[in-house]
């Protein structure tokens, strides 16, 4: 494990690249980069991985990535659930949705791990690598520029303010990207009608249900079983939540149950609204990936909805991208904007695919709704249509959620660090 002293107030640290946010782009690329004898400090703002809100789903083109890397089945010790097909209820009828079996991967399903737990194998196999440090409680404050030029970021950290300088500095610190805004790039707006409100449901009898999305009369409601709770999402319209607060805890608590009768013991936990979160939905994208020492990846490039739940696994793409293409560049110290711009070119176009299809679906399962303060409900076309087409469309979308439209594969070697590196 790699062992290092936090930076002190006032100091200036240097390193060859310096990745920005701790979630799955941001440490998938530390481990890679650090993997293949790059020196990399990535920057977590948090003092741990521990977010309700992270998704869970890991599949198979994330899953061929870990096997890949030799790291599968450890990570398999910590997913909790494994599926051939992800399913949902509408209206008390099962239907199958996409299915994973004819993939041609290692892993032909997907996983439910917490993504903390994720995360924390990933930093964990990143740190037996002494070019490698993750620095918790460190945000990034604003960028350091010389000239056009970015050379590194101003970084509050647990013993004061620091700075970090880097030959590349990588902004994968998500849809709210501090890193973004200090670039000052701009963001297109897809406009989803939709918001979560996200919430525990404790586990007060046995209950054994694994299909992941129901729809009862029109209202949506999302499950992931996480042991002793499920980690539950009401999809609500934008700008109805204040409205529902309105309405009281006890009609909240309702509408719960009416969708899923087995919750009435285990909602009744939810007594304050503090206990519900709002998770507002974005869907948005940048059209400048680069400029001088500076590369935005993951959600501060592209921020993904809910559906397919592909955004992990989007990001995790662009980290393996990024490292195939740049992790040699890095390791001799000599990367240009043109270098940077290559990302860009080869992840870009995969993830405008995505957010289409994500558009898509939107409008079939809410329709055009886009009056503020009205309650979503799912259009009638899926719930009279979903069980006659679904089964022409599960192989196709079994392909593009469990793989994407460009899955990426590891290219990046092994190798010591430059400065223990060895010639012969």
């Amino acid at each position: 494990m790699s062992e290092f002293e936090l930076p002190h107030a006032g100091e200036k640290i240097t390193t060859s690249c310096c990745v920005v946010g701790g979630g799955p782009a941001g440490l998938f690329l530390g481990y890679l980069l650090a993997r293949a004898g790059v020196e990399v400090i990535v920057l977590e703002k948090h003092k741990d991985f521990l977010r309700d809100f992270r998704g869970d789903t890991i599949h198979p083109s994330t899953l061929q990535l870990m096997y890949e890397l030799g790291i599968l089945e450890e990570f398999l010790k910590i997913a909790t659930k494994q599926f051939e097909s992800l399913d949902l209820n509408i209206d008390g009828k099962q239907i199958s949705g996409p299915y994973f079996t004819h993939l041609p991967t290692k892993c032909k399903f997907i996983t439910f791990a917490p993504q903390w737990d994720f995360l924390n194998l990933i930093a964990k196999k990143a740190s037996e690598y002494p070019n490698f440090q993750v620095h918790m409680q460190a945000q990034a404050t604003d960028l350091i520029r010389e000239g056009e030029q970015v050379t590194g970021v101003k970084v509050n950290g647990l013993n004061g303010e620091y700075e970090v300088h880097a030959d590349l500095v990588v902004g994968a610190d998500g849809r709210g990207s501090q890193m973004r805004i200090d670039a000052g790039v701009e963001v297109i707006e897809k406009g989803i009608p939709i918001d979560v409100l996200w919430f525990r449901v404790g586990k007060v009898k046995d209950i054994h249900d694994e299909t992941l999305a129901r729809i009862k009369n029109g209202r949506m409601l999302i499950t992931i079983d996480r042991g002793d709770y499920f980690q539950t999402g009401m999809v609500i319209h934008k700008g109805y939540f204040d409205e529902l607060k309105q309405e009281g805890l006890e009609e909240f608590r309702n509408r719960v149950v009416a969708i899923l009768p087995d919750f009435a013991d285990g909602i009744a936990e939810i007594d304050d609204w503090d206990k519900v979160r709002l998770l507002s939905i974005q869907l948005n994208h940048i059209t400048n990936w680069a400029q001088p020492g500076l590369l935005l990846i993951g959600d501060a490039a592209h921020a993904m909805s809910p559906v397919g739940g592909v955004g992990v696994n989007l990001a995790v793409q662009d980290a393996v991208a990024t490292a195939n293409l740049l992790a040699d560049k890095l390791y001799t110290g000599n990367i240009t904007l043109n270098d940077l711009k290559q990302v860009q070119l080869r992840r870009e176009a995969p993830a405008l695919k995505t957010q289409r299809m994500q558009v898509f679906a939107h409008k079939r399962l809410f329709g055009n709704q886009t009056v503020a303060g009205k309650p979503v409900s799912i259009s009638w076309v899926v719930r009279k249509f979903a069980g006659l087409f679904a089964p022409y469309l599960r192989q196709k979308a079994g392909k593009i959620v469990g793989l994407g439209f460009l899955p990426e594969h590891i290219q990046t070697p092994e190798r010591a660090p430059k400065e223990t590196a060895t010639t012969t």
